[in-house]
């Protein structure tokens, strides 16, 4: 089992930068792919950014690329996404997830989720 907790979540101004953290425990943090994705009220779950477990590739969602950084720190078993230029559109629970593969996109590759923290984008 692996258990995630993110933080970091909060209200920001349009415009505003804000990191929201996953901290891991459990397994071996390394052996694991990591990704965040975002839920918005009504909306479906949709994928924001994923980090391999080694080499530390990364691919993002469209809707972010240039905004957003995913990176982790093994050594601490954290997880990060520091989002800056934030939109109204941005808001939604951030949640980050765990996958026991080198590399994982589709949420359906990922055994493990945290609960989630809320990041709200004022206009």
């Amino acid at each position: 089992q692996v258990q995630l907790v993110e933080s970091g979540g909060g209200l920001v101004q349009a415009g505003g930068s804000l990191r929201v953290s996953c901290a891991a425990s459990g397994r071996t943090f390394s052996n694991y792919a990591m990704g965040w994705f975002r839920q918005a009220p009504g909306k479906e779950r949709e994928f924001v950014a994923t980090i391999s477990r080694s080499i530390f590739g990364t691919y993002y969602a469209d809707s972010v690329k240039g905004r957003f950084t995913i990176s982790r720190d093994n050594a601490k078993n954290t997880l990060y996404l520091q989002m800056n230029s934030l939109k109204p559109e941005d808001t939604a629970v951030y949640y980050c997830a765990a996958a026991a593969r080198s590399w994982a996109v589709s949420s359906h590759e990922y055994e493990y989720w945290g609960q989630g923290t809320q990041v709200t984008v004022s206009s």
